[in-house]
């Protein structure tokens, strides 16, 4: 079963990183897609600009739609997990799954040199996310009790993790997270 998929980031690459380790690190999507390289990757939207590295920027733009088979979240994380180490710093990769009953399905995907950097990302991520939703209702000094919080259990997370035995480190995460519509 065929179904369409948005990726989006913005993915800062270290200095003196080529577009050729790039692309050999996103061997698996590339592959997956059926591309030689990041200028082959084309997306269903004329406006998006599919897979591309600004050299000059040293920035890694993913902002592509396409259809996807099963194999296809393999072949992403596959490349994420290549790609981490020659990032600079952890970010966010957003994937929209447009299931066929007209509903999405969004997913987090975070992407980073390290375990720690990541962890980082995404406590950046979530104190985003809940100070947005809450300072709707309540005003900045309730929203920073919560936000406290949210950083007291990223730390105890992190302490949690440390104490355990060690794990081989991934350079990427997932985790699940309501839509957010993309305004392109």
């Amino acid at each position: 079963m065929r179904m369409e998929v948005h990726l989006h980031a913005d993915i800062p690459i270290l200095e003196g990183v080529s577009r050729k380790r790039i692309e050999e690190a996103l061997m698996p999507l590339l592959e997956y897609l059926d591309a030689e390289g990041l200028a082959d990757v084309k997306s269903l939207e004329q406006d998006e600009p599919g897979l591309r590295f600004d050299d000059k920027e040293l920035m890694l733009v993913l902002c592509w739609t396409g259809e996807i088979g099963r194999s296809f979240h393999a072949a992403l994380d596959s490349a994420l997990e290549n790609l981490g180490p020659l990032c600079y710093e952890a970010v966010e990769v957003e994937l929209t799954l447009y299931l066929q009953n007209g509903e999405q399905d969004s997913r987090l995907l975070f992407v980073g040199p390290t375990a720690q950097a990541i962890h980082e990302a995404q406590r950046r991520c979530m104190v985003e996310d809940v100070s947005v939703l809450l300072a709707r209702q309540f005003d900045k000094a309730r929203v920073g009790e919560v936000t406290a919080l949210v950083n007291r259990f990223f730390d105890e997370d992190w302490k949690n993790r440390a104490a355990q035995p060690a794990k081989p480190e991934r350079a990427f995460e997932t985790a699940t997270r309501p839509s957010r519509k993309h305004l392109h």
